[in-house]
């Protein structure tokens, strides 16, 4: 299962790389917006920043604003330009189905995000998406089970043969990333924090200690 970063903060990037655990990135307006990236001179200029430091053959989501098919696909022309990197990322709305057929065309790849029924993956993956995006944890807000999306999704992709890569997205914490590897998910993207979560266990901290102290009492 591969990891991508859900984040425009640069440091969290690099720590990411540095790590050996990055195999992607995610990101969007919004998250553009928190990093005080606006405008769109600055961000197209940061999405060639995060492809740098990402490095050959890691995929950056990028996600276009418009909403209508002539809109999306200008933007996602400009920004599948910027990089070879670049995946356009498009809404699960009609438009943006018939968006991501016409880029399939064109053999711009893509991620169809905001995913929360089976029905749309499938559309999804019929247009040729790329990546699809379900959005487990605001589906848990909404006290229905995330994972059993995941699973479904997984399921019917597996029957029909489609190749659409499941991202399992909207990840909260490191138990999410578990599960949604055990549920099939071929990528997990989420903040830096919950893939660091994943390197703790009280445990490991107790046995190391011993260790240290062991070695410490062995060698004065």
């Amino acid at each position: 299962m591969l990891f991508f970063v859900d984040t425009a903060n640069l440091d969290h990037i690099r720590e990411a790389a540095e790590l050996g655990i990055l195999d992607g990135v995610t990101t969007n307006p919004s998250l553009m917006a928190k990093e005080g990236i606006t405008g769109e001179k600055e961000v197209l200029k940061h999405y060639r920043s995060i492809c740098e430091i990402v490095g050959k053959d890691r995929d950056v989501s990028a996600e276009v604003i418009s909403t209508d098919f002539a809109g999306m696909v200008a933007e996602g022309k400009k920004l599948a330009e910027l990089h070879e990197n670049i995946v356009v990322k498009v809404p699960m709305i009609k438009e943006g189905v018939k968006a991501i057929a016409h880029f399939t065309e064109l053999g711009i790849r893509t991620n169809c995000t905001l995913v929360f029924s089976a029905g749309q993956a499938i559309l999804a993956a019929k247009a040729g998406a790329t990546y699809v995006s379900p959005f487990i944890g605001r589906i848990d807000d909404t006290a229905w089970d995330g994972m059993k999306l995941i699973k479904d999704i997984f399921e019917i992709y597996g029957q029909t043969g489609y190749e659409t890569a499941i991202l399992a997205a909207s990840i909260r914490n490191p138990l999410h990333i578990v599960q949604a590897a055990k549920a099939g998910a071929d990528v997990v993207t989420c903040p830096l924090s919950a893939i660091m979560g994943l390197f703790y266990h009280p445990l490991t901290d107790i046995g190391l200690e011993k260790f240290l102290a062991d070695y410490n009492k062995a060698n004065g």
